[in-house]
């Protein structure tokens, strides 16, 4: 066996879930916690450290302002999951209470075309019941009068369940209670799967240690590298890691009051993130990425980002980078969406993949429907089908104008 690899206690599982960061683990604790599962499950993790996967680099940011139903349901979902974690986790008292800081996501319009788009956005948000409100530029100065405005015509801001939550709290404990409650979860990777003679199944994982595994049902919760996954099943999907940047800085002369997530025109991102700000934003130049280049351009930081933060809040022009780092989004080419459910003819394979920036607010939502999915065949809670595979197969996108 090699190194640091570790074997599983058993030959056979009914789910084995390749991949055990945020996704994968909160399909492992819902599954664990839902007393109409009783089956097994293995959880394969190649890098038990986390230490490149998506979910150590996530900036945990949670949000109402999508354009679809489905898709601020989910986000309310994990509002209330993270507002009341100790008792999602079943009352547990070692569980810590989670914070939620709700100063808002705040999308600056630049034209009146986009502006028509977010009174739209926050109509379909308020009939969500989201707390989403389109402000003019003199409501905006109002309330934030730091911004510098001259090219902003309103903007969609949200103070209720809106901002940045603790994912990594929400991590540690799906994996530890996922465990209790009789996961099991190693350190090894799957390296292939073997199908039954018909192509419809999943019969059988090996891994890297050699192992042999025979799965009722395999799921792909492998972050970026879920096409490497699929492909050991013969299935084509379009997620590829894309980089995105993340710079924590601190001012000179800080703010007087909390700093809401920015989504300025520019597509720079700023937010508050304590004593410090924390700043965001994709390359110009946006290709799929090496699974293992995390390699920081900071060109992006002086010549993009630092540029845009100094301009739109002339406080900023004083500031200093503390800290910063590249991580990979799980990029969805064909909608930027997640893909979800079972594969159209491989019947037990199923999918959680392609977040594209969404993962850690979509993953109680997502968790919760796949473990309802794989237990009784149906969605219970909320109707996730809109993300499933079939619509990848027939390269129909479902379409979400909110994406940062």
């Amino acid at each position: 066996m090699g190194e640091g690899l570790i074997a599983p206690k058993n030959k056979s599982y009914d789910v084995v879930i390749v991949g055990g960061a945020m996704l994968g683990s909160a399909v492992a604790w819902f599954l664990s916690d839902n007393p109409d599962f009783d089956g097994s499950i293995l959880v394969v993790e190649r890098d038990p450290t986390y230490e490149f996967t998506s979910t150590v680099h996530t900036n945990s940011c949670m949000r109402q302002q999508f354009s679809n139903e489905i898709n601020v349901r989910i986000s309310q979902f994990a509002a209330e999951f993270v507002k009341n974690f100790r008792e999602f986790m079943g009352n547990d008292e070692r569980v810590p209470d989670v914070p939620l800081q709700s100063y808002g996501y705040m999308y600056l319009a630049d034209n009146e075309v986009f502006a028509q788009l977010l009174r739209e956005n926050q109509k379909l948000q308020a009939a969500c019941g989201a707390g989403t409100k389109f402000m003019t530029r003199d409501e905006i100065k109002r309330d934030y009068p730091f911004y510098q405005l001259d090219d902003i015509v309103g903007a969609n801001h949200n103070l209720v369940d809106e901002g940045y939550f603790e994912g990594s709290t929400l991590f540690d404990w799906w994996k530890r209670s996922a465990r209790e409650q009789g996961a099991e979860y190693i350190a090894n990777e799957v390296v292939a799967m073997t199908k039954n003679p018909a192509g419809t199944r999943v019969e059988s994982v090996t891994l890297k240690s050699g192992d042999v595994i025979a799965c009722g049902t395999v799921v792909n919760a492998s972050g970026p590298r879920a096409v490497l996954t699929s492909r050991m099943a013969g299935i084509e999907i379009p997620v590829e890691p894309r980089k995105r940047y993340t710079f924590i800085f601190s001012a000179e002369q800080p703010l007087d009051r909390d700093l809401p997530l920015t989504i300025d025109p520019s597509g720079v991102h700023m937010r508050s993130d304590g004593t410090y700000y924390l700043a965001g934003c994709p390359p110009d130049d946006d290709p799929a990425v090496n699974y293992d280049d995390f390699v920081q351009d900071f060109s992006i930081w002086e010549e993009k980002a630092w540029p845009v933060i100094a301009t739109r809040v002339p406080q900023f022009e004083a500031i200093k980078l503390v800290n910063s780092w590249a991580g990979h989004y799980a990029y969805n080419t064909l909608d930027q969406n997640a893909i979800l459910g079972p594969h159209t003819e491989v019947e037990n394979f199923i999918f959680v993949n392609g977040f594209s920036g969404h993962g850690f607010q979509q993953s109680p939502a997502m968790g919760r429907g796949t473990s309802e999915w794989i237990t009784y065949g149906e969605y219970r809670a909320l109707d996730l089908t809109p993300f499933h595979y079939d619509r990848i197969a027939q390269n129909r996108p479902f379409l979400e104008k909110a994406v940062i």
